[in-house]
């Protein structure tokens, strides 16, 4: 009898939601892989952990947890739970310990996303004219539901630290993407050394889970195979 495969917990970044990864689950389920995409706030890093930790209370282990963009930093924050076997990062933050994503961010060229953000009550919306900066390798259909779908995540949330990133323990795998005007490739790049990640770069916007699934479920099942024999 064939063993189970790994679960799959996916945690979003910071202008999304939970089907954001709807392009990934199907394939993935029917594969034969129990699959939850967390539903974060947005409001605080605990309760995006807190989140991702009732995600995976409803998988078997071993799980695999896979973050986008802010997602790394929660999954960083949340990989040490016990049915966690293996990291999986998208075009996505990682921090040191004490870390903060806005000091991360701030070693490297702003991206051209931070020029069309507009802050009001607190909480951090992507403007209609800065969509392209986002998901500009969608079609512009599917470009204006990104926007109008959109999450707004507290701006305190980019200030948020961690004491023991679970990178330093997990086997990582990083998807870079070259084409990215929200988490500056070359900070990609930085990080994903920085862990030991094994890395694929794509030629991708910010979102290749929605533009190139494919190239993101191939790193997906490479992780799964690879906890699945450790």
């Amino acid at each position: 009898m064939a063993s189970k495969k790994p679960s799959i917990v996916f945690a979003h970044g910071l202008w999304a939601d939970g089907s954001c990864f709807s392009k990934l689950i199907p394939t993935l389920q029917r594969e034969g892989h129990e699959v939850i995409s967390a539903q974060n706030t947005l409001d605080s890093l605990e309760g995006e952990v807190d989140a991702v930790h009732r995600a995976l209370e409803r998988v078997s282990a071993p799980a695999v947890l896979v973050g986008h963009s802010w997602g790394g930093f929660v999954i960083s924050a949340a990989g040490n739970h016990e049915k966690v076997a293996g990291l999986v990062y998208l075009a996505a933050l990682s921090p040191e310990a004490g870390e903060s994503a806005q000091e991360q961010i701030g070693k490297f060229t702003q991206p051209e996303l931070f020029s069309h953000l507009q802050e009001e009550n607190g909480r951090i919306w992507i403007a209609r004219d800065g969509i392209s900066y986002f998901c500009g390798d969608l079609s512009p259909e599917d470009q204006q539901l990104v926007w109008a779908t959109q999450g707004a995540p507290r701006a305190e949330m980019l200030t948020s630290t961690t004491d023991n990133p679970a990178w330093k323990s997990q086997p990582t795998w990083y998807l870079l993407t070259t084409q990215d005007q929200a988490v500056h490739p070359e900070l990609q790049r930085f990080v994903s050394q920085r862990m030991g990640a094994a890395t694929v770069e794509v030629d991708s916007s910010h979102v290749p889970m929605l533009s190139q699934p494919e190239a993101v479920l191939d790193l997906i099942r490479k992780a799964a195979d690879a906890v699945a024999t450790s």
